[in-house]
């Protein structure tokens, strides 16, 4: 790592109190990138008065996955706001999360908002777009045909439960988004109605894609709204 970067991630740290194992900064072709967690978590320690985001309807086209936000960061009651705008459509997302381009355009609005109100120069890596190709095993080919519940409530029983966790504290994930993403990607309400087939499916889709391409996984992690419970 440069003098540069190591400077620059020592100023990150001293004045937004951004942490990497937290998963609020990442390393990526030798420039620093905020996350969307990073952003959230700062807002909160500074007793952010709240956010508004509002779509920009002429500029949004559903039929081809168009989207763009306006987000407005309000630092304080008396705070006339700080403005940001994010788009998204297949051309700028990773193809892994083509479908969720709304998500990612008001994700990349916020960011911008929070970075204008907070003072942050670098760049938030939900902005940069699209990251390396998708994995060659893609969620389609990985889904297995779907079996009797297991019904003990454990995320497809203890092996699988620890396995998963032995992923995200390997590769330093979010358990709450990795919840998130787990029940978006079995097709369920909560993740205690998945089959075991489809958490084991699960487990080993992320382990993949987690070893191939770390940052596209993350980009699909920040792609989900944060939740304060953990994977249990």
């Amino acid at each position: 790592m440069a003098d540069s970067a190591i400077a620059g991630f020592a100023s990150l740290v001293s004045t937004y109190n951004l942490s990497v194992v937290s998963g609020d900064l990442l390393y990526l072709n030798n420039h620093w990138y905020v996350t969307h967690t990073g952003l959230l978590s700062l807002a909160h320690r500074r007793r952010c008065a709240g956010i508004r985001v509002l779509p920009v309807r002429a500029f949004c086209n559903p039929g081809i996955g168009r989207w763009a936000f306006k987000a407005t960061v309000f630092k304080s009651a008396a705070c006339r706001g700080f403005v940001g705008f994010g788009d998204a459509d297949p051309s700028n997302v990773s193809p892994l999360i083509h479908g969720a381009e709304m998500r990612v355009a008001e994700t990349r609005a916020v960011n911008r908002a929070l970075r204008k109100a907070y003072g942050i120069g670098i760049c938030s890596v939900e902005e940069i777009g699209s990251f390396a190709g998708p994995p060659q095993s893609s969620r389609e080919s990985k889904k297995l045909p779907p079996q009797p519940a297991n019904g003990n409530g454990t995320y497809g029983g203890p092996r699988v439960r620890d396995r998963l966790c032995q992923i995200i504290r390997q590769h330093q994930l979010d358990p709450s988004l990795v919840k998130a993403y787990a029940t978006d990607f079995c097709g369920v309400k909560t993740l205690r109605e998945a089959t075991r087939e489809q958490v084991e499916n699960f487990v080993t889709h992320l382990a993949d894609w987690a070893e191939k391409d770390r940052n596209a996984l993350l980009c699909q992690l920040n792609s989900y709204p944060g939740q304060k419970e953990g994977v249990a």
